[in-house]
């Protein structure tokens, strides 16, 4: 008897996006499994920003379905929610909380027992332990990111949605980020990753998709891709 096939923890099928009469995003297909990380390369206004969205559920395809371990990708599903972690843009702070505070308001929203010894950690390993009373708006704009990415990390997660998460960091911060990507994918969470940061990529993804005008020109080992000398953009990309 064959085996069955795993159903994947992510699945694009036939999705584009268009904006009035603007195409952002040309019908592609796109799956991810657990424990692996994917990282979507291309210049700002290739559409990966625009795909990430949809990935989470938090923008509507205009053609095309997206399911999250064969559930529709729906935000506002609560088992979805419960088990979807995204890391975007440094406008989702609350400005009137700590660092610590905002961590405490994502462990408790989603149960998690023993938080206060868990955020220790995170904050540790975050290097955020000596700012865990300051609030956004005392921290660099590394620190801040570091402030989004504790907050995934401090949540039950099975898939983990980064948008450029490398952006603000100095090498350092780089490093260490991709062991955080590889510690994940270890146990056993699916990781999207959107980056400018081939050398992100090389480290932490067992896959790089190369997006060029709204569509996937390249998908393999990074070892493959980014060899091929795809014009995948860059910092000012």
């Amino acid at each position: 008897m064959p085996v069955p096939t795993p159903v994947p923890l992510l699945r694009l099928n036939g999705v584009s996006r268009t904006y009035g009469s603007r195409k952002v995003l040309h019908p592609l297909d796109l799956s991810l499994k657990a424990g692996e990380c994917a990282a979507l390369l291309g210049h700002n206004g290739s559409g990966k920003s625009t795909l990430l969205r949809i990935a989470a559920g938090r923008d509507t395809p205009t053609t095309g379905t997206v399911t999250f371990d064969g559930l529709p990708m729906n935000e506002n599903d609560p088992r979805v929610r419960a088990r979807v972690a995204v890391v975007g843009d440094t406008t989702a702070c609350y400005p009137d909380l700590t660092v610590r505070e905002h961590l405490q308001l994502v462990a408790v929203a989603h149960g998690v027992e023993g938080a206060e010894e868990w955020i220790d950690h995170v904050l540790a390993e975050r290097l955020l332990s000596a700012h865990s009373d300051a609030l956004p708006s005392a921290l660099s704009s590394g620190q801040l990111q570091s402030l989004l990415l504790a907050s995934a990390l401090v949540r039950p997660r099975d898939l983990l949605l980064l948008d450029e998460p490398e952006q603000r960091l100095d090498p350092g911060a780089r490093r260490r980020l991709a062991e955080v990507i590889g510690a994940e994918t270890a146990e056993g969470v699916g990781v999207l990753l959107v980056t400018h940061d081939a050398e992100l990529a090389r480290a932490a993804a067992d896959r790089v998709l190369v997006l060029r005008e709204g569509e996937i020109v390249a998908d393999g080992t990074p070892e493959d891709v980014l060899a091929d000398g795809y014009d995948i953009g860059g910092e000012a990309g």
